[in-house]
């Protein structure tokens, strides 16, 4: 297991490595001077003396070898540099949004696992039934519907309608904890209907398969309760698929919540993100699409290590 987690752990660092350059310079291949596109949004057309004294003040005067070696020592040090807009430390915008997203993602995770994964499991166990075509049907339904007319929908219904919750916004759960996890709730269950229609899928076709293993069947000819030999066999073996599934769709969401924080107003780093893309803040986007990377993959890499532990072939594979 020791000699498997440090692999993984080598494999993630140099990943790690690659999405740092690999950030830094797609960035400045992208036409245009982020000075000019800073000073334009002022107002007026900047002279190139204040071009000039804006580049030089944010380091873009220098060589793109002197930049990327900074950069890399400031990474090192865990100093993404200060926005070009704000004139703040980006860390300081990255700590307090970033939390938001993972509470976003994790609360809408913890939903579709908890309706998928059992749904996906009596689909399988129940194959060619009503209740299994039933499920098959709503699955195609929720994955097909985009989040932004599924969280609209929501809001016209439970916020408008019946006003039984909040429309958006984010209260602080230091300050009001009902309140907020009011607010957390219709964004949450909006990515928890697709994702979990897409566990619901996974979890049926491993279990399908685990089903019909040689080991299954000898079990069930030994007189086990089907009851011990499903949920003591059959879904411990099948969660594997799953787990991997489910890794990989939090590690998307953490970039990919943008309709749903703006539906429901819910102040994320997604948004963040959109918005120094628009401005062009370098170190914005630097900062933020490097945190999501490096958050992915250490999600994969729990992820790795969780499967190993649940089925040891891996680690010899």
């Amino acid at each position: 297991m020791l000699g498997f987690i440090v692999k993984r752990l080598l494999a993630a660092t140099g990943m790690i490595f690659f999405v740092v350059s690999f950030v830094f310079l797609a960035l400045y291949l992208v036409p245009g001077d982020p000075a000019e596109v800073l000073l334009s949004s002022q107002g007026g057309a900047p002279s190139p003396e204040v071009v000039a004294a804006t580049r030089a003040k944010l380091g873009l005067d220098r060589s793109v070898l002197e930049q990327y070696v900074s950069y890399l020592g400031r990474i090192a040090k865990a100093d993404f540099g200060t926005s070009f807009v704000h004139d703040e430390p980006v860390l300081d915008d990255i700590k307090q949004r970033l939390p938001r997203t993972l509470e976003l993602i994790g609360a809408a995770a913890a939903l579709a696992i908890l309706i998928g994964l059992p749904l996906g499991t009596f689909s399988a166990l129940r194959r060619g039934s009503l209740l299994d075509r039933a499920l098959g049907l709503w699955s195609s339904v929720a994955i097909s519907v985009p989040v932004f007319v599924l969280g609209t929908m929501l809001v016209l219904v439970f916020a408008l309608t019946l006003q039984i919750v909040p429309a958006g916004g984010f209260t602080p759960f230091s300050i009001s904890p009902a309140r907020h996890m009011l607010q957390l709730l219709m964004p949450a269950i909006t990515i928890a209907v697709g994702f979990s229609a897409t566990i619901l899928r996974m979890s049926r076709a491993t279990v399908l398969e685990v089903l019909e293993q040689d080991w299954v069947r000898t079990a069930r000819s030994k007189g086990l309760a089907v009851r011990h030999v499903v949920f003591r066999h059959v879904v411990r073996n099948a969660l594997g698929p799953v787990l991997t599934l489910t890794g990989l769709q939090m590690g998307s969401l953490l970039g990919g919540t943008v309709l749903v924080e703006y539906v429901f107003n819910w102040p994320g780093l997604s948004g963040l993100l959109v918005q120094a893309v628009e401005r062009r803040d370098y170190p914005v986007v630097q900062g933020i699409v490097l945190v999501i990377a490096a958050l992915f993959i250490v999600l994969n890499l729990v992820v790795d290590v969780l499967y190993s532990a649940l089925d040891p072939r891996v680690q010899i594979q």
